[in-house]
């Protein structure tokens, strides 16, 4: 049975569907500041569709336009997170909504808000996710 487009991917799978080796993946991690996969327990990481498209830009950006790791992290810079996973999939249409993530400077890395995080942008932004996973639970269950 295939994943849905919206499932987290292994690494593994993640690696698949870039075209890229696994360590690779764990190198740009290091390189990427946006590149931030979710970690479960014992570091096992899971990406978003966020974080695969962004990984398709990675790739293209570095291997086919020829680009250097430094040269990716200043288009980062210049054009936000949102505009920079357009260069991996133009036509994905995932979502990194709120788009204000990157004008408010916060982290999209996927992870949840401390107890005492009071930014209303990462407070409603969390909810949005928690949501939207709620519904396309319930459609599974649904079914």
């Amino acid at each position: 049975m295939a994943k849905g487009p919206n499932a987290f991917r292994t690494i593994s799978e993640a690696a698949d569907d870039i075209g890229a080796p696994q360590h690779v993946l764990r190198f740009w991690e290091t390189k990427f500041t946006f590149v931030s996969p979710l970690k479960r327990a014992g570091g096992r990481r899971f990406y978003r569709p966020q974080d695969i498209a962004l990984l398709k830009a990675v790739r293209r950006l570095l291997h086919d336009e020829g680009l250097t790791i430094k040269g990716v992290q200043r288009l980062h810079r210049e054009l936000g997170v949102q505009k920079l996973a357009a260069f991996g999939d133009p036509d994905a249409g995932v979502s990194f909504s709120p788009s204000a993530l990157d004008e408010a400077g916060l982290d999209d890395s996927g992870s949840l808000p401390s107890a005492g995080d009071t930014n209303p942008v990462r407070l409603q932004t969390v909810l949005a996710e928690i949501e939207g996973a709620r519904m396309r639970l319930e459609a599974v269950l649904d079914r």
